[in-house]
């Protein structure tokens, strides 16, 4: 069996994985190119979802599972002819503190104080807290379960939108059809939903409409679900006091874009799902996953995209 990790971890999770597979032939890609190269005859193809390009997937004629170092997929889960697992279950702990640290700056005005600290101005102004406030997450899974109880540590209010029932930490459940409800009553809303054609602009004018004057927008999920001229229309007319947005429509975010220069927002470079010891997070669900395809093939992969 030739497997090909392609990742610019590739050499630690090609190290790790000979000993789960130690008749396996393990190569290690760096670049697009040497994945390329590495491809005919694979069967296996470990990379992170946003790097399998057209030009990698067209080399990928023999491969017949592809384990994603991501949780988002949307980008292959369109092609043929491979089982295919993400890395579902482990953002929770680096989502939940970028979504902590936007929160603060945002509330806070932190870009302000490094303009000022940069101009050696001392201005101070009365700091307000996250304390007693009200966090709505739109789109409720394992990373919105772990945020919440991050964020009701912090002493805040959470409800969430979602088609689930009953989920532990949440202060209420409001549905999609009820999503104008749910962010009228909020302080921050924070989008975590996964990004599928119905939840193209899911959060919408009308949505950012309904949000509170005083209110602030965080989305971590894909750029697609938050229509961004929206946004931007939003913040110039000061119909709410913030956001924060890590994804984007189009990414790297062109140099163009009026988003960088829209007041009151920042902008993150898609760092929500990172972390220094992220192929030490998604080694044991690769290594867990390669057993169960060594012993049953594609059928045995339990947590199957498709």
């Amino acid at each position: 069996m030739r497997i090909v990790c392609f990742d610019a971890q590739a050499e630690f999770y090609a190290d790790r994985l000979r000993d789960t597979a130690p008749d396996a032939v393990i190569v290690a890609a760096q670049s697009p190119d040497e994945a390329i190269a590495a491809l005919p005859g694979a069967e296996v193809l470990i990379a992170l979802a946003p790097r399998l390009t057209p030009a990698v997937m067209a080399a990928a004629t023999d491969v017949k599972w592809i384990q994603a170092l991501t949780t988002g997929v949307d980008n292959i889960a369109g092609y043929p002819g491979f089982a295919l697992t993400n890395c579902h279950g482990i953002h929770g702990p680096q989502m939940s503190e970028l979504a902590v640290m936007l929160m603060l700056a945002s509330l806070r005005n932190f870009p302000r104080m490094l303009v000022n600290q940069r101009m050696a101005v001392w201005d101070r102004w009365p700091q307000p807290l996250l304390s007693g406030r009200t966090a709505c997450i739109v789109g409720v899974g394992a990373i919105s379960e772990h945020l919440a109880q991050v964020l009701r540590v912090l002493g805040m209010k959470v409800t969430g939108v979602t088609s689930r029932r009953d989920v532990d930490g949440f202060d209420h459940l409001y549905t999609r059809m009820n999503i104008q409800s749910a962010v009228a009553s909020a302080d921050f809303v924070i989008v975590l939903s996964p990004f599928t054609p119905a939840n193209r602009n899911i959060v919408d004018a009308n949505v950012i409409g309904a949000m509170p004057a005083t209110a602030h927008l965080i989305n971590l999920s894909r750029g697609g679900c938050v229509d961004e001229a929206a946004v931007i229309r939003a913040l110039i007319d000061g119909r709410i006091a913030g956001a924060a947005l890590d994804v984007f429509d189009q990414e790297p975010l062109p140099t163009n874009s009026p988003l960088w220069s829209v007041p009151n927002l920042i902008v993150t470079p898609h760092l929500g799902g990172f972390s220094d010891v992220y192929h030490e997070q998604a080694l044991p669900i690769l290594q867990r996953n390669l057993r169960l395809y060594l012993d049953g093939g594609a059928d045995a992969l339990k947590d199957r995209i498709k």
